[in-house]
């Protein structure tokens, strides 16, 4: 993956607490704001970063110079200010691959950058912004969205009960700024329009979120990034057997259809609990309804389809789900051979699953987690689910 982040911004707001210094070097926790968000960037796969930079940017340049990277990095100047847009659009020029993430060097904001990625994918738009929901706010302009994360119009700051805001981080078709003029303003010049014309996606995430461009917010980041609250999840991967976990088991029998599929007491509660702890999670199913002609894949599509639906109506999420169709016990697919926690790890692997979970309601899902290392919680009742998110939160708000 490949990333600008926009490192060029004065300050103005931090002069008090930070004088002459580039905001994105205001030392938080012991470290510059810019060496954290580079961290969290080369962890998450970046392997290059281009920096746009403006003000003060021969004392980011030779931090960088002196840095120990991880990933490759760039540095555009800007000879007078572009705004946003100009800034990016410069930096683009540096970019390779096809879709690019910029992040705003004063912001933090958890957000599953893979997961965005794909959500992108699927849109097929020219950009895509990272949302966060925020309640009682008044300092940040509300992102009205559709459900199916079409964004369709941004309001002025005031006064908002509950509402969603932009995060800061955006995906962009590398050529989609080809186009405007030297200098713009990102958010004014070309996201406005673009949601006017239903062009722009939005990708909700409930991740920790700081802006560090106001004092009272700097302090904060100061004490939340040296607990290490700053971090979007406390958990990597949480991944979830489906029936007898999610649904009520059929005993001798499978989910065909959507009428035979019934969610667990407390089900949905749980994963509504569980997606703020978890960066990842995953269903790992087996299904031999389909290997053995009672349904047919499209079935078993259309049921996850719905079920997914309300799971997120209620505030959850699964990321992907794996499903093993083999009928053969040798398969290595299927479980409680471990094939399939092989392939959660290769498509995610900035997951540690010494730091993930699976939930599973057989002994056979209790040997899948010891084959594949992750720390398991066995289901002995329908409302076990809900009780193990219950406990974890419980862990982390300790």
């Amino acid at each position: 993956m490949e990333a600008v982040v926009l490192a060029g911004g004065m300050g103005t707001r931090l002069r008090s607490a930070v004088p002459d210094l580039p905001k994105c070097m205001a030392p938080v926790a012991g470290r510059p704001f810019l060496a954290w968000l580079l961290d969290d960037l080369e962890a998450a796969g970046f392997g290059h970063i281009i920096l746009s930079l403006g003000y003060r940017h021969e004392a980011i340049e030779n931090w960088v110079a002196e840095r120990n990277n991880q990933a490759r990095i760039d540095c555009v100047v800007e000879a007078e200010p572009l705004g946003t847009g100009g800034g990016v659009r410069l930096a683009l020029q540096k970019a390779e691959e096809s879709d690019v993430f910029v992040l705003n060097g004063d912001t933090w904001f958890g957000v599953d950058y893979a997961a965005m990625a794909r959500f992108h994918r699927r849109q097929g738009l020219l950009a895509t912004l990272a949302l966060k929901p925020m309640r009682d706010f008044d300092r940040y302009g509300e992102v009205c969205c559709t459900p199916d994360g079409l964004i369709f119009a941004f309001k002025e700051k005031q006064a908002c009960a509950q509402g969603l805001i932009n995060g800061g981080i955006y995906l962009l078709q590398r050529g989609a700024l080809a186009g405007c003029p030297e200098r713009f303003s990102l958010e004014r010049d070309f996201f406005e329009p673009l949601a006017a014309e239903e062009k722009l996606a939005g990708f909700r995430s409930e991740g920790y979120f700081i802006d560090i461009g106001i004092p009272t917010d700097y302090a904060r980041a100061q004490l939340d990034f040296a607990s290490g609250a700053f971090r979007p999840y406390p958990f990597d991967a949480l991944l979830l057997d489906r029936d007898g976990v999610i649904n009520v088991l059929r005993p001798g029998d499978y989910v065909k259809n959507i009428g035979e599929f019934l969610f667990c007491e407390g089900a949905l509660e749980a994963l509504r609990l569980v997606n703020p702890l978890f960066r990842r999670i995953v269903i790992v199913t087996n299904q031999r309804g389909v290997g053995r002609g009672l349904m047919t894949a499209g079935d078993l599509e259309e049921v996850h389809t719905w079920m997914l639906g309300r799971i997120r109506e209620a505030g959850g999420r699964i990321d992907r789900i794996y499903v093993c169709t083999d009928t053969d016990n040798s398969s290595p697919r299927r479980k409680p051979n471990p094939g399939m926690a092989l392939e959660v790890r290769a498509d995610y692997p900035d997951i540690d699953f010494d730091r993930s979970w699976f939930v599973g309601d057989s002994a056979s899902d209790l040997e899948f987690a010891r084959r594949a290392g992750i720390p398991a919680f066995l289901v002995q009742g329908t409302q076990d689910l809900l009780a193990f998110a219950r406990q974890t939160t419980q862990s982390v708000n300790r």
